[in-house]
């Protein structure tokens, strides 16, 4: 069984000053959920693999004409159909078979069990190869416009009619600085590391200096009420942690689930620590890089050999399949069963693998939806990749039949409740399902003006204050 150790101090020090710049949005009293009695909570978690992943080589077509466009194309990169470090078998897409990467077996094994969604020819319609400007007009929701100074999910969290004004924590990035997807969010917190959090100093004196913190914000302005209240709801969130004689917090992932050794499965493990905290999260963020494989990708049909792509497929794979076995459970303990998570990427690389057995910056892609109401197996359209028919985007790239937007569009109505989605993606229209998750396709509001920060109010929510049986903290 995965552990994860963190001091209760390191934890909670290093998130106060987070809190803290959350504390004028929602600490007036605080409040957690109880999925059993509280709806909508649902949770969704977005991972951005940074540098661009090469979506055909993590689903590689295996069969019929496509298959011979791609190996040629790639006659030291395919990822082989059959024998050894075959591609491991997903099923259709129009005429076309598919396979998963051979490293990555422990998502297939998610896949199989019919919670996990992969989506092909998907992407950033925008016609640009710029890291940077495709990974921010993805993340501002807004394709070749950058005007709109907040994120997508900031929007999303501003627009949430079904959010309640009361959790403590609504957002949380698992590294070091919220992304472009959350900026313009007050309420979210980042955490890298919780082992890495602490005082200046001693750990012992500690203590003293909470007391004397709590002697500072002893006033009544609003900056006072505002540091204690944020310094009460550590004391409260402290108390839900268990610890051992000496004050360490063990996490224990469950069922088994076995978190690999790495900084991106920690940064996971962290969120499904946040999440079974029951704070109020409902959005995180969290970024694998080291996508960007112009040089040395790995000869397809190696996967025993180290290259970083293989790596890091293995690393993605084993850390989702952990996070999945983890999150799962019964009754209010199967968070599983209220969690999305989704795997995007700013774009594909090139069907034609270059001179230095890499593959440059592309355009089409794949995305990856996995959770407890997601309807399971290959969705989308599939262009093709036979250059001669005009199949592939300016005969070089892997073309976009489905905008990143509709499947994000899908998940936030029929998961997160929120169909504000011309609030969310400005100038995007056409929303269609694509079925890749379970839920009601909730109306949608007439066209809205982010720019002016116009948007659907939130409806008042119920109070719901912690239990008795958490301590009072003392003034």
């Amino acid at each position: 069984m995965s552990q994860f150790n963190l001091t209760r101090r390191d934890f909670f020090i290093g998130c106060s000053t987070a809190i803290a710049a959350m504390a004028s949005g929602r600490l007036g009293y605080v409040a957690f959920g109880n999925p059993a009695s509280e709806p909508n909570q649902e949770i969704l978690v977005v991972v951005f693999l940074r540098g661009g992943i090469d979506g055909l080589n993590l689903v590689p077509p295996i069969d019929g004409a496509d298959r011979g466009f791609y190996q040629s194309a790639r006659p030291t990169l395919a990822i082989p159909a059959s024998g050894s470090n075959a591609a491991l078998p997903l099923g259709a897409l129009g005429a076309t078979q598919f396979g998963l990467h051979p490293l990555a077996t422990p998502l297939h094994e998610v896949f199989q069990e019919q919670r996990l969604a992969i989506i092909h020819a998907a992407g950033l319609k925008h016609e640009t190869r710029s890291h940077f400007d495709a990974m921010e007009f993805m993340e501002l929701g807004t394709p070749g416009s950058k005007t709109i100074g907040r994120g997508w999910l900031a929007r999303h969290m501003e627009s949430a009619t079904n959010l309640p004004d009361t959790i403590i924590a609504p957002a949380m990035t698992a590294g070091t600085s919220n992304p472009t997807a959350l900026r313009g969010d007050g309420e979210s917190f980042a955490i890298q590391d919780p082992g890495g959090f602490s005082f200046g100093g001693n750990w012992r004196y500690s203590d003293s200096q909470r007391t004397t913190l709590r002697r500072m914000y002893d006033g009544d302005s609003f900056v006072h009420q505002a540091g204690f209240q944020t310094l009460d709801a550590i004391d409260i969130l402290e108390s839900r942690l268990p610890r051992d004689d000496e004050g360490r917090y063990s996490y224990q992932a469950a069922n088994g689930a076995q978190y690999p050794d790495s900084s991106f499965s920690r940064n996971m493990q962290t969120i499904a620590q946040v999440v079974k905290m029951q704070i109020g999260l409902r959005v995180a963020t969290i970024d694998l890089g080291g996508w960007d494989t112009h040089e040395n990708q790995g000869p397809g049909g190696d996967a025993a050999t180290y290259f970083p792509f293989n790596g890091r497929i293995d690393d993605l794979s084993r850390t989702l399949n952990a996070f999945y076995t983890d999150m799962s459970g019964a009754g209010t303990e199967n968070y599983m069963q209220r969690t999305t998570v989704v795997v995007m990427s700013e774009f594909g690389r090139r069907l034609k693998e270059n001179g230095n057995r890499g593959t440059d910056h592309g355009h089409g892609n794949v995305m990856i939806v996995m959770g407890g109401n997601v309807n399971g197996g290959m969705h989308g359209n599939w262009p093709g990749l036979n250059r001669d028919e005009d199949q592939l985007f300016q005969n070089e790239d892997l073309a976009i039949t489905t905008d990143y937007r509709q499947v994000l569009s899908e998940i936030l109505i029929r998961r997160m409740g929120n169909p504000n989605i011309p609030f969310i993606f400005p100038d995007y229209t056409g929303y269609a399902p694509l079925g890749v998750v379970a839920g009601e396709d909730i109306g949608l509001p007439p066209a809205i003006d982010p720019a002016n920060n116009i948007y659907l109010p939130r409806v008042p929510a119920k109070r719901i204050y912690v239990p008795n049986s958490y301590p009072e903290p003392t003034r």
